[in-house]
């Protein structure tokens, strides 16, 4: 499974990262650095989907294929 961000949707919200820290990491201004295309861990599936979620704006999305 993988996790991307379109950085020109988000707002900074940080809702994502209280799902999961490590997972939904944020820059120095509190944006999301997760980037257009990251691995999600085995096991971390599950925290994944509700940190995709969690975005009030709809910026994280779970990558198919």
């Amino acid at each position: 499974m993988r996790i991307g961000v379109d950085p020109d949707v988000c707002e900074a919200h940080g809702q994502c990262s209280v799902v999961d820290l490590d997972l939904f990491p944020l820059d120095d201004d509190g944006y999301s650095a997760v980037g257009p295309d990251r691995e999600v861990p085995p096991g971390e599936e599950e925290a994944a989907r509700i940190g995709v979620d969690a975005c009030p704006v709809r910026a994280l999305r779970v990558l198919l294929g």
